[in-house]
């Protein structure tokens, strides 16, 4: 199952570069959306003019595409998530040693843990891949 994943990713990668000829090995996805992260100098060339890329992958794939940038390091890690859970808001990121917990009210909460959860196992992978840490919805 795993390779299986890791092969469409790197067709989403390779896609991605063929269209906005701007290279990144970060791509996941999260509430049926493929996210690719490049450097913050390069979104708008991953953008395109007038959002070409986006539209021309969105076409190609049937998703919907989003473009953020590379987060820092733990620094970046409130922006990096308010990027992904966007248009849902969160009152706190708390960053702990092995760990990340969002405080949220009850209806962004249950938009942050989604359907059977789906959107919170989402999200603790992109954490675990992007920071190594668990991640929490409080």
């Amino acid at each position: 199952m795993a390779s299986v994943i890791d092969m469409q990713h790197m067709r989403y990668l390779n896609l991605f570069e063929k269209v906005s000829r701007v290279t990144t090995r970060h791509c996941f996805l999260y509430n049926n959306t493929i996210f690719f992260c490049v450097p913050r100098p390069m979104i708008a060339k991953a953008i395109g003019e007038r959002a070409r890329n986006i539209r021309q992958l969105n076409e190609i794939l049937g998703k919907k595409i989003k473009v953020i940038s590379i987060p820092r390091g733990i620094q970046d890690a409130r922006r990096f998530i308010e990027n992904i859970v966007d248009p849902v808001s969160f009152k706190d990121l708390e960053v702990k040693e092995n760990e990340m917990i969002v405080s949220a009210s009850t209806q962004s909460k249950a938009a942050l843990i989604g359907r059977n959860k789906q959107r919170l196992e989402e999200m603790k992978k992109i954490v675990s891949s992007f920071f190594g840490k668990d991640f929490k919805i409080i």
